[in-house]
């Protein structure tokens, strides 16, 4: 039966594929005026149907809180339509590059070409932004665009799919839905491009599949955020700073601070400023609206089992919100902090993707680094702290994906900033100008002139021959 239907989705999914590309090669690549104009009716569609979208993403999660939409799903979607389109005509313009003495007055430039079709797919934590936000990019590069959304939250799939099927025709952005079948189908596809967010375990499966028709990935993944609490840093700031970006979608975030290091006697201080500042965002308690659920009794369980395994193994596991707060089966889950966690214990090996916040102490900055080094790269790292020596240490000697200094999440919503992981946490980005240049083929032009001297360089060769050579041997 799973063979019958994964045939099928294939001969579906190529058949809009071909249907796209085919339409791309009829119309070429479309001008600045069109790609302006298909970003102005996304905003204007996200813009009128914000009730629609906070009620889809809210029957997703069980609750979803309505400020957090508005601020991490609404309000990145329209500042990145707003960001390409002032920059657009600037990026679409043919870039100049030097020509070596030889071949003056020869003349090189780059033109940035739109790849073709573009294939999409996007995860359930941020299930609007995180579809929306590349699909602009990728039409702001001049793409046809497949997008496949996921299947663990189909309320704001329906949603995706209805709205873009309103905006533009099939053969210019397309739904696909369904589960891990389609998903799979989808990725055998021999996209132009291929850009995937989701856990690195999955993306591993997704580059597999992409290698076997040589597309080109960008893969946003997710991985273990440290953030760094340096020794002379204001602690009360750096808790609430921590708490806002690991409570933030109830910690289902993929640039969230995984975990904490804290020198060894700031410890129960950086505890007690956690607990402190986790009261203060939450003062209505986590059963509140504002406080978001978790996105299925799956990974609650498995949020479940990461405690109860630090546990078993020595950890201490302290409640920062009373879970007593909790009203009914909405899969709310209690911010708690763990101390003692070891390498051994799951929750220090498996990204958390929850509120759950291990407290890791150390004694110098060095120690700090090596523990930072000694495990896979970061999609994200933070530090606090005034001391420029350990800042420049921590910055120059660890490779994450991206950084904030002295706050969490930040980066993420500087648009002119790349965004992107590095190894295990994944390649490639498509925020800011290299978002564009993602999506795009830098075609490299040289214009020869009508005078040159090319010739030199063609059979029968002469004395100048021997003396251009010598001149670009020097």
């Amino acid at each position: 039966m799973t063979a019958h239907i994964l045939f099928k989705d294939e001969f579906l999914l190529s058949g809009i594929l071909s249907r796209q590309r085919a339409a791309f090669r009829h119309d070429g690549p479309p001008p600045l005026a069109q790609r302006k104009a298909d970003l102005d009716k996304l905003k204007a569609a996200v813009l009128a149907r914000r009730q629609e979208i906070e009620e889809a993403l809210n029957a997703d999660f069980g609750n979803r809180s309505a400020y957090e939409t508005r601020i991490m799903e609404l309000v990145p979607v329209v500042q990145t339509i707003n960001y390409l389109r002032r920059n657009l005509k600037k990026w679409m313009r043919p870039e100049r590059r030097r020509v070596a003495v030889h071949f003056i007055p020869g003349r090189s430039c780059i033109v940035y070409q739109p790849l073709g079709v573009v294939g999409i797919v996007s995860p359930w934590n941020y299930p609007l932004s995180l579809a929306l936000m590349p699909l602009a990019t990728a039409l702001a590069a001049g793409n046809r665009v497949m997008l496949k959304p996921s299947e663990l939250a189909p309320a704001t799939t329906a949603f995706l799919k209805q709205l873009l099927q309103d905006l533009y025709p099939e053969n210019q952005v397309s739904v696909v839905t369904g589960g891990p079948d389609v998903g799979a189908a989808f990725a055998s596809l021999p996209f132009d491009h291929l850009a995937f967010t989701g856990s690195t375990s999955v993306g591993r499966l997704v580059m597999k599949k992409a290698a076997e028709n040589l597309v080109p990935v960008t893969l946003e993944l997710g991985g273990k955020s440290p953030a760094v609490i340096g020794s002379d840093a204001n602690i009360e700031t750096a808790a609430m700073s921590v708490a806002y970006g690991k409570l933030a979608n109830a910690g289902q975030t993929c640039i969230a601070p995984d975990y904490v290091l804290v020198p060894d006697e700031h410890a129960e201080t950086f505890l007690d400023a956690y607990r402190d500042a986790v009261a203060k965002l939450h003062p209505d308690g986590i059963g509140s609206d504002n406080y978001t659920s978790i996105i299925s009794i799956r990974h609650l369980n498995r949020l479940r089992d990461l405690i109860s395994d630090a546990k078993k193994k020595g950890a201490r596991v302290i409640e920062v919100a009373p879970s007593r707060l909790i009203r009914g089966n909405n899969r709310k889950f209690a911010p708690v902090a763990i101390l003692g966690a070891t390498g051994e214990m799951a929750i220090m090996r498996e990204e958390i993707f929850g509120p759950l916040l291990p407290i890791v102490t150390y004694r110098d900055v060095d120690e700090a680094i090596d523990f930072i080094n000694d495990r896979p790269r970061p999609l994200a790292l933070y530090y606090f702290g005034g001391d420029c020596e350990s800042r420049r240490k921590v910055l120059e000697r660890t490779t994450s994906g991206n950084v904030t200094v002295n706050d969490t999440l930040m980066h993420y919503v500087q648009n002119d900033l790349p965004f992107g992981g590095v190894g295990a946490s994944g390649m490639g980005a498509y925020h800011g100008p290299e978002g564009f240049k993602s999506f795009s083929h830098a075609k490299g032009i040289f214009e020869q002139s009508r005078w040159n001297l090319g010739g030199l360089f063609h059979p029968p060769f002469n004395r100048l021959t021997d003396i251009a050579i010598r001149y670009m041997l020097w």
